[in-house]
C-alpha cells in the first residue's frame, strides 16, 4: 500500500510517471463513458480519470464508489484535456489515468458534506469532529499549529533552552481559577490536581541548575469558557536563570520575529514598544490595549467635578471618574437604536449607563441640558469634537468599571466602523503591573499575577506602607488587543517572599501547606530567575486570524466544558467510584 506521494505534490513535471495515491473521494462525476473523481488527502486534491482505456473491472468498481470512500489508485499522470484545466487547483492541469483501483473502506452517507462543513451549525460539526477535520481549512490550521510548535522548539533550542516535561498529576495549590481534581485510589480521600501551569516545577528546575527550560505543556483550569478559553489548553512555557525583564523580553522578541518571518512572511520590527500598565489603563481602558487605532480615553473629571449633574459629579466625589471616547466620523452611520444597543453593551461591564453627544446635521446629546454652556464647550474642546463625531461618556464611583466599559466599547466601535486593517498586527509589552489588587468580597489584598512575582526594586519600601502602590516586575505580550503571553521576574529572597505572604494574608501554616516544598528548596541556593508563558492556542488563533481558538484545536470542548463527539464528561460505574471511596450525592429538588 506504499504511496508514491501525497495527492497535491504532483504537477506538470510528473506527466508520464506511474504513481500510486491514497485518499478520500471528495466528489465523483459520472458522465457515462467517463468517470472523474476528486481524491483528497491532507495535501489537497488530485483528479482520477476512468475512460474507455480503463480495464472494465476497474471502471465497474469506480462506478460504485461514493463520496468519502477511501481508495488506493494506480495509474499514469497525464495532462488534462483542453478546456478541463482547473486554475484554482495546484494539480489542476493534470490527472491520473487509473488502471488499478482498490476500495480500502466504504463510507456511509455523512451527516453533512465535508466541503460545506464549516457552514454547518457548530454543535453538529463538533459531534462529528472527525468529519469536520477533513475540511481543508481546518487541516491547514492544524498544520500551521504543528509548524509553529516546531519553530518554537527549534528557536529555543538554539538559545540554549532544554525541553523538560513536568508532571500532570500534582499537588493542588489553587490560586485564582479552580483546579481539576483527580482522586487517588492508593490514598483514599486524597486527590491530585491537574496543573493550571508548570509554574512551581519550572522554578524548581531553576533551583536544580538547568538554567534555561522550555516546554509545550498541557494545562487545565476549571473555569467558564469563552471564545478564547478552553478547560484544557496548551502553553509554550519557559524559565531563565540569572535573567531580568529585559532578558526575557529580548529572547521572546527573537522568537516572535522568527515566527512572523517564517510563518507569515512579515518582518517584525524589534524591540517591541513597551507601555506601563497605568498608561494602558488611562489611554485604552485595558491592560491589553489594541493599538492598531487611536480613540484614546479622555478624563473629564476635572471639568465636571463641580457640575450640578450628580451622575457626573457624584461619581467623582465618591472616588471614581468621568471619562470619554470620541468615535470620529461615524455620526451618519450610527442610529439612535445603535446607541441604545451600545448602552446595553456597557451595562454588561457594570456601567450604569452611557451618556452621548452626536454631531449629526443637528447636534444632539443625552446630557447637555444638565450642564452649563461652559461645561459643554469644555467637553467638546477636550474631546476634539467635530461634526460627524459621536462622543460616549461613562461615569462611575469605580474607576475599574469606567475603564472596563469604555475599553470594551472602544474596541467594539473600532471593529464595527473599520478603524483598523484586520490583517495588520500590532504588538507591544505591557509592563509595571500593580503587585496587588483588592478582592471585592473580602476586601483583602491578593496577588494580581501570583504570589511569587517580584516587586520593582524601587518600590520595596512600599510593601510595608502602601502595598497598593507597589509595581511588579511583570510583563504581558499583547497582539491586537489580546494577551498572548505573560510572565514576571520571580522572588528569590526569602524575606521578600515572607512580606508578600503577609500582605495577602497567607499565614506561615498555610504557606507551608501549599508551597512548603518550594520554600524548602529555596533554602538551598536559588538563582535570580524569570519566565514567561505563551497561550499557544491563542497565539495560533491570532496568527491565523480565527474568531475562536476551537478552530485550531483538533478536539475542543464547547462552552459548558463538554466534548460533544465522545459525550464527556459522563457518569462512571458505581464500582469505579467504590474503588475510589467516592459517593455521588444527588441534589434534592
Amino acid at each position: 500500500m506504499q504511496r508514491t506521494g501525497y495527492c497535491a505534490t504532483f504537477g506538470a513535471n510528473d506527466i508520464g510517471k506511474r504513481v500510486k495515491v491514497c485518499g478520500w473521494v471528495q466528489k465523483m462525476r459520472d458522465l457515462g463513458s467517463l468517470i472523474f473523481m476528486d481524491l483528497r488527502d491532507r495535501s489537497g486534491i488530485l483528479q482520477l480519470a476512468f475512460d474507455e482505456n480503463t480495464p472494465k473491472e476497474v471502471f465497474d468498481l469506480a462506478f460504485g464508489v461514493r463520496s468519502e470512500y477511501v481508495l488506493s489508485a494506480e495509474g499514469v499522470i497525464r495532462a488534462r484535456g483542453e478546456g478541463a484545466v482547473n486554475p484554482n487547483l495546484p494539480t489542476g492541469s493534470i490527472e491520473v489515468a487509473v488502471d488499478r483501483l482498490e476500495v480500502l473502506s466504504e463510507a456511509a452517507t455523512p451527516p453533512f458534506e465535508v466541503l460545506n462543513s464549516m457552514d454547518v451549525r457548530e454543535e453538529m460539526r463538533l459531534k462529528y469532529r472527525y468529519l469536520n477535520l477533513r475540511h481543508p481549512e481546518l487541516q491547514k490550521n492544524i498544520r500551521f499549529r504543528h509548524q509553529l510548535a516546531k519553530s518554537a522548539r527549534d528557536y529555543f533550542d538554539t538559545e540554549g533552552f532544554l525541553e523538560i516535561e513536568t508532571p500532570i498529576l500534582i499537588k493542588s495549590t489553587p490560586e485564582g481559577a479552580r483546579d481539576y481534581l483527580v482522586p487517588s485510589r492508593v490514598h483514599p480521600g486524597s486527590f491530585y490536581a491537574l496543573p493550571q501551569s508548570p509554574q512551581l516545577y519550572k522554578q524548581l528546575l531553576m533551583v536544580s541548575g538547568f538554567d534555561r527550560y522550555m516546554q509545550i505543556a498541557k494545562c487545565f483550569r476549571d473555569e467558564d469558557l469563552r471564545a478564547d478559553r478552553q478547560p484544557e489548553f496548551t502553553q509554550l512555557d519557559l524559565e531563565m536563570s540569572f535573567a531580568d525583564e529585559d532578558d526575557v523580553m529580548s529572547v521572546n522578541e527573537g522568537f516572535l520575529k522568527k515566527v512572523f518571518r517564517e510563518v507569515l512572511g512579515i518582518d517584525l520590527k524589534t524591540p517591541l514598544p513597551r507601555m506601563p500598565w497605568k498608561e494602558a489603563m488611562e489611554n485604552y481602558g485595558s491592560d491589553k490595549p489594541d493599538v492598531r487605532f487611536e480613540m484614546k480615553l479622555c478624563d473629564l473629571s476635572s471639568i465636571l467635578a463641580a457640575c450640578d449633574f450628580k451622575v457626573f459629579s457624584g461619581a467623582i466625589a465618591a472616588g471614581g471618574s468621568v471619562r470619554a471616547i470620541n468615535v470620529k466620523g461615524v455620526a451618519d452611520r450610527m442610529s439612535r437604536k445603535e446607541i441604545d444597543k451600545l448602552t446595553d453593551f456597557v451595562k454588561t461591564y457594570r456601567a450604569k449607563g452611557l451618556a452621548w453627544l452626536k454631531g449629526g446635521e443637528e447636534k444632539t446629546s443625552s446630557y447637555a441640558k444638565f450642564l452649563s454652556e461652559e461645561e459643554n464647550l469644555a467637553i467638546e474642546k477636550a474631546m476634539n469634537f467635530e461634526k460627524g463625531d459621536v462622543v460616549f461618556i461613562v461615569a462611575d464611583a469605580s474607576n475599574q468599571v469606567v475603564f472596563d466599559s469604555l475599553g470594551a466599547l472602544r474596541c467594539k466601535c473600532g471593529e464595527a466602523y473599520g478603524f483598523y486593517d484586520k490583517k495588520e498586527f500590532a504588538l507591544l509589552w505591557v509592563t509595571e503591573f500593580p503587585m496587588f489588587e483588592k478582592d471585592e468580597e473580602s476586601g483583602r489584598y491578593k496577588a494580581m499575577h501570583h504570589p511569587f512575582t517580584a516587586p520593582k526594586d524601587e518600590d520595596l519600601a512600599l510593601l510595608d506602607t502602601a502595598p497598593e502602590q507597589v509595581r511588579a516586575k511583570a510583563y504581558d505580550i499583547i497582539i491586537n488587543g489580546w494577551e498572548v503571553g505573560g510572565g514576571s521576574v520571580r522572588i528569590h529572597r526569602g524575606d521578600i517572599q515572607q512580606r508578600v505572604f503577609d500582605i495577602i494574608g497567607l499565614s506561615d501554616e498555610e504557606a507551608h501547606e501549599k508551597f512548603g516544598f518550594l520554600l524548602e528548596a529555596f533554602r538551598y541556593g536559588v538563582p535570580p530567575h524569570a519566565g514567561l508563558a505563551f497561550g499557544f492556542d491563542r497565539l495560533v488563533s491570532l496568527l491565523l486570524g480565527l474568531d475562536a481558538i476551537r478552530d485550531c484545536i483538533a478536539f475542543p470542548k464547547v462552552q459548558n466544558a463538554c466534548e460533544l463527539m465522545t459525550d464527556c464528561p459522563a457518569p462512571v460505574p458505581k464500582e469505579s467510584l467504590d474503588e475510589l471511596q467516592i459517593a455521588v450525592c444527588k441534589e434534592e429538588e
